[in-house]
């Protein structure tokens, strides 16, 4: 043992004070990284979970998919007169219904990364703060976008034609993804806030259920009663919905359009603060 020790000790070389620091000061600090890089980088991280764990995607495919069968099958005759009747109008609702309840994952995500210690290491990274937010969102839009594509292809081979072509589908799945980000900022504030995934899951749907069913994704409001119409119509995913499925059926709807955007551009000013004050003391 000895030997070795003795041995070893002669092969290293003696490292000055000079030499040192010349390693250490040899290369100018690298530069800061900007805002949006730094966002695209946690929005790459969050697509890479999709790919390591792809049951993920199960609730932006089977699901809605579940849904929409189901609603146009059992409700359509009862409710349009027939099933090809019905899909016309509840498609777009349902599409709705399906991309704004998977935005709570975007605080179960964030709340998974505080238990595991995963924030602390974002904390301490010299990169924009709000960036790891914005990227959980980013990611999140991918899920978003597939769940409307799976969602329209499902409709079309029912029978679904939109009117609005390309462009009003394009525009329509647009609007819907501007307002499932700002909307996505609500869930990040309770995945900060709550201390479990299950906890931030409880809330969320106790909020989207309610919040989803009492609108006009399935059913026109003036078949409600008035105390409740008042509500449905000033609903945010009523407006939503509005604009959708007008957009897809070739129309304009600039007043349900300005609802939707003035709804997001709230949630964002109200809520995106919140969360960012809530990431900095937690």
């Amino acid at each position: 043992m000895s030997t070795v020790t003795s041995t070893e000790s002669k092969d290293l070389a003696p490292v000055s004070t000079e030499t040192l620091t010349a390693l250490l000061v040899a290369k100018e600090r690298p530069p800061r990284p900007s805002s949006l890089s730094t966002s695209l980088t946690f929005g790459w991280r969050a697509m890479l979970k999709i790919k390591h764990v792809p049951e993920q995607l199960f609730d932006v495919t089977a699901f809605p998919i579940m849904n929409l069968l189901m609603f146009t099958y059992l409700f359509g005759g009862a409710l349009a007169g027939s099933p090809d009747d019905y899909i016309q109008f509840v498609l777009p609702g349902i599409l709705v219904m399906s991309v704004v309840m998977i935005t709570m994952y975007t605080g179960v995500s964030v709340n998974i990364d505080i238990e595991k210690g995963v924030f602390d290491r974002f904390r301490s990274l010299p990169i924009w703060r709000p960036s790891a937010m914005v990227g959980y969102l980013l990611g999140d839009a991918l899920r978003y976008t597939i769940a409307s594509v799976v969602m329209l292809a499902m409709g079309l081979l029912l029978g679904y034609r939109a009117d609005g072509g390309f462009v009003g589908v394009v525009a329509g799945i647009a609007l819907l993804l501007v307002f499932s980000f700002a909307f996505s900022w609500i869930w990040t504030m309770f995945g900060l806030m709550l201390r479990t995934e299950k906890s931030v899951m409880s809330v969320s749907m106790m909020v989207i259920f309610p919040l989803t069913f009492l609108s006009n994704v399935f059913v026109d409001p003036r078949t409600m009663p008035g105390w409740l119409q008042a509500f449905v119509n000033n609903s945010p995913v009523t407006h939503l919905a509005s604009a959708v499925r007008g957009l897809m059926a070739g129309d304009w709807p600039a007043d349900e359009i300005a609802w939707t955007l003035g709804w997001s551009g709230l949630f964002v000013v109200v809520f995106g603060p919140v969360t960012m004050r809530l990431y900095n003391r937690k």
